[in-house]
């Protein structure tokens, strides 16, 4: 999960996405830009523990029938190593569903 491997194809999922800034305010654009810097700092801090994601910023999306919707965004980088978790343990989920199928 923390390999410089696993968290390159877990940007590349992240960049196709797109999707706004979080509390830091790093689109990723800028996030793409920096990238060579940001995911070694990730690999590390996963690595040896110091991770931690930061806070989520609420959005209220509005509906049709005139109400709203609360949208949490991680920042980007949150997202980057919630998607190289997914890669762990996706294959993992996949095998329970089709053993219970």
């Amino acid at each position: 999960m923390s390999s410089r491997t696993a968290l390159s194809r877990a940007w590349a999922r992240v960049d196709r996405n797109a999707g706004a800034a979080g509390v830091d305010g790093i689109t990723t654009a800028r996030f793409s830009a920096g990238h060579t810097a940001y995911l070694p700092r990730l690999q590390n801090a996963l690595r040896d523990g110091s991770y931690r994601p930061q806070a989520i910023k609420r959005v209220l999306i509005p509906k049709a029938d005139g109400g709203e919707r609360p949208l949490g965004i991680p920042t980007v980088l949150d997202r980057v190593a919630q998607a190289a978790v997914l890669e762990v343990i996706e294959p993992t989920g996949e095998q329970c569903r089709r053993n219970f199928e």
